[in-house]
């Protein structure tokens, strides 16, 4: 594959080596032109063995968990003014770390914001403060104080969160092109918002189905994934989240109502992983899957939202809709059934996967029908751009990573900003040699569909397919 290579003069510290940061790292070496012994990664779990080869290239590694107490040391001794940090890890505050970055000159970039150790399942903590809508608001107030031009923050831009506002915004534009608008691509947030509302887009799914498949069955007390253990175990524990439409006729009995910001979701008051959904791919069909919280469904349903003054009139409900590999659903029953008591094993499929792909996508739905653009990236074609180790969902995390910190070079003095705030193309035109077939495919589907056949399924509003009440299974 031929790249061209961005120069960069700083120095890189990566923080974590699980799943993501493996992947990641063949990327900064084929992408970035530096040396690489200006490359650091700071590890709180061993991963000697898979970053030996990055090693013997110059790369750093230093087996060391970040803590409040030590964070400050660690981010000195390896990163510094004009240089880079990529926030792979669980456990290490985002917040921390990014204002560290805006004191010393540093740009920063994670995958979802992250909160120190002990917190996503702390019953201490309400339930509002353990959402991804709070810590979102929270990162937001504290961005308010920064000095203008501030080194730039790029917060939540993996595959989802990340990938998939850009999939949105390319989708919006497909639904428009079908229904014969005219006009050019918008460049503010008002514009794509004006343009979701005037393609009747009402409801948005992340839409994702994992059927890779494992020769290593999962065993008893084993916690199976194709990315990282801990991140699951995380999101699958906070409240699971959704941007909220104004379309929806009623709130579900289980909804919560946040007080601040501009109250663009809710949140049920029960965990994502036992909160399941219906929603659809184009490989894949119909599909149940878990409503965990991500970022992409506060940012979204807040970035599409028409104002009138300071009332909403227009705002899709968005969501995810999460089936994970089969021995991961597995995975989360035990869990569930141990009463959240984490299993004592974990392990991230790779070169056991025998067949199978990621296929992540956005599902827009409303008056035009439905309309699924994204990534059907297979296992051996995951293998061919990298190597045998590596899973299909693991680089459609790590090619959105390489995509933010080669924009976060050209536009180094943002502050904090969020996928939205990027041009979509320019990131896809980066990641879209990584992901395989993208698509964007039509369908019939509506979460009513061949409902109430066996059985006469109460509560369904069967007037309008897009209410809430509809996708949810109960």
């Amino acid at each position: 594959m031929m790249v061209e290579k961005v120069p960069f003069n700083g120095r890189i510290l990566m923080i974590g080596f699980g799943s993501v940061g493996h992947c990641t790292m063949p990327l900064l070496v084929r992408h970035f032109d530096m040396p690489l012994d200006r490359i650091t990664v700071v590890d709180a779990d061993d991963h000697s063995a898979e970053i030996a080869p990055y090693r013997k290239l110059g790369v750093n590694y230093v087996l060391k968990p970040i803590t409040p107490d030590n964070m400050a040391e660690v981010l000195e001794a390896h990163v510094g003014t004009g240089g880079m940090v990529l926030n792979l890890s669980v456990d290490v505050s985002s917040f921390a770390v990014m204002n560290w970055c805006r004191a010393h000159g540093t740009l920063y970039l994670d995958t979802c914001i992250e909160p120190w150790a002990g917190y996503y399942n702390n019953p201490k903590v309400p339930a509002h403060e353990r959402t991804n809508y709070h810590l979102r608001y929270s990162a937001l107030e504290d961005a308010k104080t920064w000095p203008s031009r501030s080194p730039t923050a790029l917060v939540t831009h993996g595959a989802n969160p990340g990938l998939i506002s850009h999939f949105v915004k390319a989708a919006l534009l497909e639904v428009a092109d079908h229904m014969g608008l005219d006009g050019d691509k918008p460049t503010s947030k008002e514009g794509w918002a004006k343009l979701a509302q005037t393609t009747g887009t009402k409801v948005i799914h992340v839409a994702e189905h994992d059927t890779q498949i494992s020769n290593r069955p999962k065993r008893p007390g084993e916690f199976v994934n194709t990315w990282s253990v801990p991140g699951f175990w995380g999101e699958g524990a906070q409240p699971a989240e959704l941007g909220w439409g104004t379309h929806e006729k009623r709130l579900p009995e289980d909804a919560r109502l946040h007080q601040v910001g501009t109250r663009s979701a809710i949140y049920l008051n029960r965990p994502g992983c036992i909160t399941e959904v219906r929603s659809w791919t184009p490989l894949g069909g119909p599909l149940i899957g878990y409503c965990i919280t991500h970022g992409e469904s506060i940012t979204l349903s807040d970035y599409l939202t028409v104002w009138e003054e300071d009332r909403p009139v227009y705002r899709p409900t968005v969501h995810y809709a999460y089936h994970p590999c089969d021995d991961a659903v597995l995975s989360v029953r035990e869990l569930v059934m141990s009463n959240w008591k984490v299993q004592p094993n974990a392990r991230i499929l790779g070169e056991d996967i025998v067949e199978g792909i990621d296929e992540l996508g956005a599902l827009l739905m409303g008056d035009h029908g439905a309309l699924w653009y994204g990534s059907q990236l297979g296992i051996d074609e995951a293998r061919e751009l990298l190597g045998p180790e590596f899973n299909a969902t693991s680089i459609q995390i790590a090619a959105p990573v390489i995509a933010g910190a080669i924009w976060m070079i050209k536009n180094p003095d943002r502050g904090l900003v969020e996928p939205e705030d990027l041009d979509h193309e320019e990131i896809l035109d980066i990641c879209r040699p990584y992901l395989g077939p993208v698509v964007a495919e039509r369908s019939d589907w509506t979460p009513l569909k061949d409902r109430s056949v066996l059985f006469e399924e109460p509560g369904l509003d069967l007037k309008d397919p897009w209410q809430f009440q509809n996708f949810r299974v109960n």
